[in-house]
């Protein structure tokens, strides 16, 4: 019996990869039959950041070799030669490492904000080379000044993880009047977690870059369990996990977490060598319209912010949640003030049900939803911001004994609406988001380990004007791969091979964009672009 779910777990989920990113290329005879000692450098389907014409200066943030938990500390100096108005900051991260190493997590500070959050690939035992790019503009108020820089990728450096993480992180400029997107101030949490925003301040964004990780359960925490299922992580309420945002202690905002796999994830590296799950390089925060609460913000006063993760069991650790604040003023008024008019919270839900069997069950339904509103009197007039979100996760997680076959179907979504009436028209942008993961890893009598997984990041957003749609965008981004190694050998005798595809789409009002990778042990067969 134990067989014939395994078999029928994993031929669906073959036919479910072939069906959704469609059939690989043919091997061609520069294809290796299995993994060797080099494999090509990591890369990934996402579009490159847009550059615009024009002066441009560049600077060095930071120039480092991690070789354990030391973190990089340095000064950055503004720019000479683009001014102090520009239309684009671009980051750039190149990194290089070789030998055996660990994925491992990193961040960037300019001045106590965080800029960057990111993952590395592991390296093959003759090297690999990757980059980043990032659209940094929104941190311009940070780059005015100079500032204090302090990096860090945790890493262990011994006889047998020989890999040092080299990177070189620059900030490219281009001179030109900035977008009305981009804030006018940036700030951090103070002391005891508090925020003090300009009296002024009439548009409020938190963004939290929320990762689970630190090789505990919490990396992994869509597959824990109630705690009297047998498996090797749990969780008295499951796997949901949400992340909240309190002002003064008040709900503020919520959301659901990405589920990032790292390029170790689901047991099986060999996946991900070439083309790393969505995100992994580039973590994106959480952002988090606070708006309805300016008018309470505005009063000169520290306010204690705080950021938690529902779910996390208690004392456990292996979350990490740096919030920025990014806040725009109104340039003719000293001070704005306000109220907040609306409240409304639903309750959570969040339902996780054991069933005993072959394979062992796990069901998870969860959700919960949050209405905020408020006003406050600018110079142009009266703006009233509402924001509603609504979570919802829904998950099954089987396994047998000994969890030689574990498997996740899940889906979380994520729908967010912010309206602005005052002054014109009223305007609403609409966000549904959507993350996806289902696959399986088994490991056979032959002591085989094979992963078959498909991952999924999904986004529409549509703008509108007094109901009339006035832009629109749609992000698909899928990830899948099958992969299969012997386990419990010394690594040139695992006689690894794995196929990944990564399929990149975003498409809309302002244009399309469509790339599709296909990796084979180790090489690049397929890199198209069909815009």
């Amino acid at each position: 019996m134990k067989r014939r779910i395994v078999m029928f777990m994993l031929a669906w989920m073959t036919l479910l990869a072939s069906v959704l990113l469609g059939a690989g290329p043919a091997q061609s005879a520069d294809v290796p039959a299995e993994f060797g000692t080099d494999w090509h450098d990591p890369v990934t389907a996402a579009p490159p950041v847009p550059r615009p014409h024009g002066r441009s200066c560049q600077v060095t943030l930071a120039e480092a070799q991690f070789r354990d938990f030391t973190p990089y500390r340095g000064t950055y100096t503004p720019p000479t030669g683009c001014g102090d108005r520009w239309s684009r900051v671009v980051l750039r991260l190149d990194g290089k490492v070789k030998g055996r190493q660990y994925d491992r997590l990193g961040y960037l500070h300019v001045g106590g904000v965080e800029i960057l959050r990111t993952s590395t690939p592991e390296p093959s035992p003759d090297g690999i080379a990757w980059s980043v790019e990032k659209d940094v503009t929104r941190y311009s108020d940070t780059f005015h000044a100079a500032q204090d820089v302090e990096m860090l990728i945790g890493n262990v450096v011994d006889d047998t993880y020989t890999g040092v993480i080299d990177v070189k992180v620059t900030l490219t400029f281009y001179a030109g009047k900035p977008a009305a997107a981009t804030p006018d101030k940036v700030l951090t949490l103070g002391d005891g977690n508090t925020l003090t925003t300009p009296r002024n301040s009439e548009r409020v964004l938190a963004e939290v870059y929320a990762t689970g990780s630190g090789g505990g359960c919490e990396e992994f925490w869509y597959l824990a369990v109630p705690g009297k299922a047998p498996y090797s992580c749990q969780a008295d309420g499951g796997p949901y996990r949400e992340v909240q945002i309190k002002v003064d202690g008040q709900l503020a905002g919520i959301a659901a977490p990405f589920p990032h796999v790292w390029t170790g994830g689901w047991s099986n590296p060999f996946l991900w060598y070439v083309v790393p799950g969505p995100r992994a390089f580039d973590v994106q925060p959480i952002q988090y319209d606070l708006t309805p609460f300016a008018g309470l913000l505005d009063d000169g006063r520290p306010h204690k912010v705080e950021v938690s993760v529902v779910g996390v069991p208690q004392g456990q650790s292996g979350w990490s949640a740096p919030v920025n604040v990014l806040v725009w003023q109104d340039a003719k008024r000293a001070q704005v003030t306000g109220g907040l008019t609306v409240h409304r919270a639903g309750g959570l839900t969040n339902s996780s049900t054991y069933t005993a069997g072959s394979p062992e069950r796990v069901d998870t339904e969860a959700g919960h939803r949050l209405t905020v509103a408020g006003y406050v009197d600018t110079s142009h007039g009266r703006v009233t911001t509402t924001v509603r979100r609504v979570l919802a996760d829904t998950s099954v997680h089987r396994w047998t004994d000994g969890e030689n076959v574990d498997g996740l179907d899940a889906t979380w979504s994520d729908d967010q609406s912010v309206t602005v009436d005052g002054p014109g028209p009223s305007r609403t942008t609409a966000t549904h988001r959507t993350y996806t993961m289902n696959g399986t890893t088994t490991i056979g009598d032959d002591a085989r380990l094979r992963t078959v997984l498909m991952l999924g990041d999904r986004a529409t957003v549509v703008a509108s004007r007094d109901g009339r749609r006035t832009g629109w965008s749609r992000l698909d981004d899928t990830v899948g791969g099958d992969a299969t190694y012997t386990t419990g050998v010394p690594r040139d005798q695992r006689r690894a091979v794995g196929t990944t595809t990564e399929r990149y789409r975003l498409y809309g009002s302002g244009g399309c964009y469509d790339r599709e990778l296909v990796s084979v042990q180790g090489v690049l067969t397929v890199d198209r672009e069909r815009c």
